[in-house]
């Protein structure tokens, strides 16, 4: 069972993880309880997220004697898909890129119920996504994310399902960034992908931007048109 950090602050949590030479960015939440409920980190993708979790835990224990459930560890890596994309083709542009464009994006609150809805120019079609969910402060941010995969997936004809595995937003030393970690899920397997975007115009804008960066490589092949 995970020990209250009520003796312990956030701070020195956050401190102690940033030591980890891969990790360039964490948040930590705690509950009224005193409990840590969540632990976002942004991370150089040198280490697997299993092998980052595992160094998170080892270091909380050894530091502050504080078992932490790795389940409420949330890694994103920044950098994979860029290296993916030299190893894959170091002197050739891929053909026929698309990348979606983001038309608009309207977020309501209603009661304990968010709703939000992301339009995207891909091709020469738009397409409007939709989701809702509940209003709390991470499910707001969550139905944003999840209105811009709908997009996508309606471009993608279904072909595809995106799950998405987490969306938040971290201090980055002078910046606040958004970050996304979006699983493709196909009939011939599952892979997970990271995507970041400052905060520019606003926490919506990044958060879809964010999204897309996660799976914008993958756009032009998820259909057979």
């Amino acid at each position: 069972m995970d020990q209250s950090v009520s003796r312990i602050r956030v701070e020195d949590i956050e401190t102690a993880i940033s030591q980890i030479a891969e990790v360039k960015a964490v948040r930590v939440v705690a509950g009224l309880d005193g409990v840590v409920s969540e632990i976002h980190v942004l991370a150089l993708p040198t280490k697997t997220p299993k092998q980052l979790v595992r160094d998170i835990e080892s270091t909380l224990m050894a530091r502050f004697g504080l078992p932490i459930d790795h389940r409420k560890i949330s890694i994103a890596q920044l950098g994979r898909e860029m290296v993916d994309d030299v190893i894959a083709a170091p002197t050739e542009e891929r053909p026929s890129e698309i990348r979606p464009r983001i038309v608009s994006i309207n977020a309501t609150v209603a009661g304990v119920q968010a709703a939000a809805s992301v339009t995207l120019e891909i091709g020469d079609t738009e397409y409007i996504g939709t989701s809702a969910g509940p209003a709390s402060q991470t499910g707001r941010s969550r139905q944003v994310a999840l209105a811009a995969l709908d997009a996508v997936s309606q471009y993608a004809e279904d072909t595809v399902t995106f799950a998405l595995e987490d969306v938040t937003l971290v201090q980055l030393g002078r910046e606040r960034v958004a970050v996304a970690c979006v699983s493709l899920v196909t009939p011939f397997g599952e892979q997970s992908f990271s995507g970041s975007a400052l905060v520019r115009q606003n926490e919506k804008d990044s958060i879809v931007r964010a999204t897309l960066d996660a799976i914008n490589r993958r756009i032009g092949h998820l259909t057979t048109a």
